[in-house]
């Protein structure tokens, strides 16, 4: 195959992905949006998260549900010769459901309150829990430099097409184990 046959595939492939990838966030525009608000970002074990989040629509929308997340993320980072590698994996998932399924009319505003519990790393039932046992491990990697755990907050239309949402990063402090 010619060299400049696979330079013109490649840039298809290329300006296919950015088209793709564009029309979502299109898409996603034209269905409304969701403004998440934290009056603080950072917490303590067992704390309670308290926000808020405006939900806009701006198309009625057949949503599956309203939920507003904690969800935790190790992010692990490796060197293989001249290249590194980036591997997140979630470890942790609070969800608290805000409304069950309905539809939105177009036009639809309303401001939404929440509180989520932070993960009480402290409690002996947490830490005999699966959900403990793979926490405490992902704590005990974050001794090493290339290892991290990332918390956000995320609020979620989740709908038939593209989902409404928004997050924030918070921090939790973490004891060493």
């Amino acid at each position: 195959m010619p060299s400049s046959v696979v330079i013109t595939l490649v840039i298809v492939a290329v300006v296919g992905v950015i088209a793709a990838i564009a029309a979502y966030y299109v898409m996603r525009f034209m269905k409304g949006s969701i403004k998440l608000s934290l009056p603080q970002t950072g917490f303590e074990p067992g704390q309670t998260i308290t926000g808020s989040f405006d939900l806009e629509t701006k198309k009625p929308i057949q949503s599956k549900k309203l939920i507003v997340s904690l969800i935790g993320l190790k992010i692990t980072k490796t060197r293989e010769g001249d290249k590194t590698r980036t591997r997140t994996q979630e470890i942790y998932r609070n969800e608290v459901l805000v409304e069950d399924a309905r539809e939105y009319p177009a036009g639809h505003t309303a401001q939404h309150q929440f509180e989520i519990a932070t993960p009480n790393t402290g409690s002996s039932d947490f830490m005999n829990s699966a959900l403990g046992q793979t926490v405490g491990a992902a704590l005990r990697l974050l001794s090493d430099r290339r290892t991290r755990l990332k918390w956000k907050v995320e609020a979620r239309l989740d709908t038939k097409g593209v989902d409404l949402a928004a997050s924030k990063s918070v921090s939790i402090n973490m004891p060493q184990m």
